[in-house]
């Protein structure tokens, strides 16, 4: 999993197109991320204890790893990632500007 909790991510196709956020959960087995503002569905809540009135509710869904591409904190373009193993510890690279993430 090249995509880790805390990178900063743009979507790069879907309703979301364009936009950036901040990785909140990664989902390995799925290969999905969740991305706090960035798809949104509503979801209809029948009345309870915490909503007394009920109404519908804007959640957001994770999204498929492949929609999602990682931006460089050095360089602040959206690039891929290579891994790089120098003795012994794995290190994630920018493939634009060569800079460890």
């Amino acid at each position: 999993m090249k995509i880790k909790k805390g990178d900063k991510v743009k979507i790069i196709y879907g309703k979301d197109k364009g936009r950036e956020g901040k990785v909140e959960k990664v989902y390995k087995k799925q290969g999905k991320v969740l991305i706090p503002g960035i798809n949104l569905y509503k979801k209809h809540i029948k009345k309870n204890e915490k909503m007394p009135q009920g109404g519908v509710v804007e959640i957001p869904r994770p999204l498929a790893l492949s929609k999602v591409m990682i931006i460089c904190p050095h360089c602040q373009k959206p690039t891929k990632i290579k891994i790089e193993n120098i003795k012994g510890e794995k290190n994630r690279i920018c493939k634009k500007c060569q800079n460890k993430i």
